[in-house]
Order: structure tokens, then C-alpha cells, then sequence
């Protein structure tokens, strides 16, 4: 977000060469500010780790980011401290009044369960239900993009026959798009994961265009056009060496894990590889970001009312900035 110092400060030439965004008091006095109100429902078991990527990559946008962590109402993790959950967590049904921005919802390790057997399943639906009156786009993450689609589509997704698991190269299909602006035709984006979801079952759906996709991997990036949801099968959000400790899990469990295709150079695991994703990672968040800056109502008592049924066009109103 942009920092706001005196102009004749010596350190706001030295940032602004540097390329810091930087932002005049004068002109912070007659801007019309607010936070975008950004929620994530962190379903993953290390959740310090999953909130601190997803931090990451939301905080090198320009735009003022207000994040609430929520936890579905009747889960208990085994993973995270109580201490941490009372400290920074809320139960989503503490939550229901109020409208954001955006949610994001994490992926989950139930991919090999049926939707229905998983224990917040019930949980999850009435989140999703809330989102369409309470949240203006929605950013669901690997299982959490298949079990949207299943609850709003009954698209089902596929077990795999082993776990995909690796860097892939992946194609950018459009970059008209907002959320691809920028990205490279092709990107490398780990992945990690036990089932999918396939091509042939979401071009059944007119509002569903596929944006990213790879021969070898499958799909990894759709965003629905009727509800503002992107999902995201892939993980572009993940550290160097995220793929590294969850193959040391897997081999605890199992001495022929599936190793990480495309991620250890020369096959030697000892050395973690360079980190070949972050920019691509940084630029799909911002432009989640912008998306839904560009078209989210100032007035957050008006979020889930009249949407725009085209959410890609900008609205021009001067006095919607958002700081």
C-alpha cells in the first residue's frame, strides 16, 4: 500500500526513485478512503503458514487490505494452538451480518473424501450460501474451488490415480481477462493434489471460462462470471520450499511418496530450488485485487445488491477510491 510521508521528508525522493509508492499528505487529506474488507477462511491445517502466503501476496498491492481470519463454526483444528485460534480467529458465524470485499477460501487435505463426509461440509455450504449476499468476489483455493463448483454446480471432481504433485508449466489461455493481465503465455505454478476437476465439465457452463491450463497438469485457473468467483486449483501462493516439507510429510507416511516433479534440480533433495512462481503469484493476487476494487460498491451496505452482470467493465465513479 502506499506510504504516507511529508514531501519535503529527504527519504520521499530516495523511495520515489526506488519506485516505493509513496502519497503526498496533501493529496491523502482530499482522497476518499477505505480499506478493502478481504476475509479468509483458512481451512488448512498449518494455518500460520497458509495465513502468512496469503498475506504476502495480498500486501504487495497498492490498495489498503483489512484481513479478517475466520474458521468455520464447528471445526476444531488439531494442527494450530488454541491460543493462536482464540487470538486471531473468528468463527464465521460471528460474522454473518457483516459484508466484504472479498473471501478466500482455502483448500483443505480431504480431496480423497466425498464432499458430504467431510465434517464442516454443512458448515462450508452455509458459507457459501452467505457469500452471495455478503461478499462481492470470492477466491476459492484448490479443494475449496472444487467444492464451490460442486455446491453451486454439482460439478464433480475426479481422485487421481496418484497425487499430482510438482512445478508445471501452464498455459494462459486469455489474457483479456483483468486476472491475467500482465502474466507470462506460459508460467510454472506448483501444484499439489489428489484429484481434479476436468475441462470437458466445466465448458458445460457458459458463465465458466477456463483462463489457465496446462497439457500436463490439467486446469488450474476458471473464473465464473455470473458469481465473481475465481478458482484456483494450483498454488502460486506457496514458498520455495513448500513442496520440500510436504514430500518429508508424505515420506513419513509412505516411503514411496510421489516425489515433486520439476522442483528439485538435478534430482538432488537436499537443495531447495530457486523460486520460479513469486512474480506470477504477486500478479494474480493484485489483480484478484483490482477486480475487486474496480467493481465493488464504496458503500459496503450496498455489497450483494444489483450486481453488475458485467463485473469486468469498470465503473466509472470518481468518488469510489478505495486507498
Amino acid at each position: 500500500m502506499p506510504i504516507k510521508i511529508p514531501e519535503d521528508l529527504p527519504a520521499y525522493k530516495i523511495l520515489e526513485d526506488e519506485g516505493v509508492l509513496v502519497i503526498k499528505d496533501t493529496d491523502a487529506m482530499h482522497q476518499d478512503i477505505r480499506p478493502l474488507k478481504i476475509a479468509l477462511l483458512n481451512l488448512m491445517p498449518e494455518k500460520i503458514k497458509t495465513e502468512t502466503q496469503i498475506s504476502r501476496v495480498l500486501g504487495n498491492s497498492p490498495l489498503q487490505i483489512e484481513l479478517t481470519l475466520l474458521s468455520p463454526s464447528s471445526y476444531i483444528p488439531k494442527n494450530t494452538s488454541r491460543e493462536h485460534m482464540l487470538d486471531f480467529y473468528q468463527p464465521w458465524k460471528n460474522k454473518t451480518t457483516e459484508k466484504f470485499d472479498g473471501l478466500i477460501i482455502t483448500g483443505a487435505p480431504v480431496e480423497q473424501m466425498e464432499f458430504e463426509a467431510v465434517d464442516y461440509w454443512k458448515d462450508l455450504c452455509e458459507v457459501f450460501d452467505w457469500t452471495t449476499s455478503n461478499v462481492h468476489g470470492v477466491f476459492n483455493l484448490c479443494w475449496g474451488a472444487q467444492a464451490a463448483l460442486y455446491h453451486f454446480y454439482n460439478i464433480k471432481k475426479y481422485v487421481l490415480d496418484q497425487k499430482r504433485f510438482g512445478i508445471f508449466c501452464h498455459t494462459v489461455c486469455d489474457h483479456s481477462s483483468m486476472l491475467t493481465k500482465g502474466l507470462n503465455d506460459i508460467i510454472k505454478i506448483p501444484t499439489s493434489r489428489y484429484s481434479e476437476n476436468r475441462h470437458e465439465d466445466i465448458s458445460e457452463f457458459p458463465n465458466l471460462e477456463i483462463l489457465i491450463e496446462s497439457e500436463e497438469a490439467g486446469l488450474c485457473l476458471v473464473h465464473d462470471r455470473k458469481l465473481r468467483h475465481v478458482h484456483m486449483f494450483n498454488h502460486l501462493e506457496y514458498d520455495s520450499d513448500t513442496l520440500n516439507n510436504e514430500y518429508k510429510r508424505d515420506l513419513i507416511k509412505n516411503k514411496n511418496a510421489t516425489h515433486p516433479l520439476y522442483y528439485f534440480e538435478n534430482n538432488d533433495k537436499k537443495i531447495i530450488p530457486p523460486n520460479t512462481w513469486r512474480s506470477s503469484g504477486h500478479l494474480l493476487f493484485g489483480n484478484w485485487l483490482n477486480y475487486i476494487y474496480q467493481t465493488t460498491p464504496y458503500d459496503t451496505k450496498k455489497i450483494g445488491e444489483n450486481s453488475d452482470p458485467n463485473p469486468f467493465r469498470p465503473r466509472s465513479r470518481p468518488g469510489a477510491r478505495i486507498g
